[in-house]
């Protein structure tokens, strides 16, 4: 887990962009690309949300990304606080 010192939104946003990549793999830092044109999947989902919640310690909702949105915005979903569930 990140310390506070750690968790400036710059190194939270190539941490969360990192971990896409692992799980998304070959073509994920494709500009533009979509969770589910990268054939993100149910599964994929969960790996992503639980490894940024067991990294970064931060809560994300796994249907944010059933919303289809490209790393950009993803990242910026996260940061903002959109992602958490009710």
């Amino acid at each position: 887990m990140l310390s506070p010192d750690e968790r400036t939104p710059a190194e939270l946003e190539r941490r969360i962009a990192g971990i896409w990549r692992d799980v998304l793999g070959d073509g994920a830092d494709r500009t533009g690309a979509t969770f589910l044109e990268l054939h993100g999947q149910s599964i994929s989902a969960v790996r992503i949300v639980a490894r940024i919640e067991d990294e970064l310690g931060l809560d994300v909702d796994v249907a944010t990304l059933f919303e289809d949105p490209d790393l950009r915005t993803f990242v910026a979903m996260v940061l903002a606080g959109t992602s958490h569930s009710a």
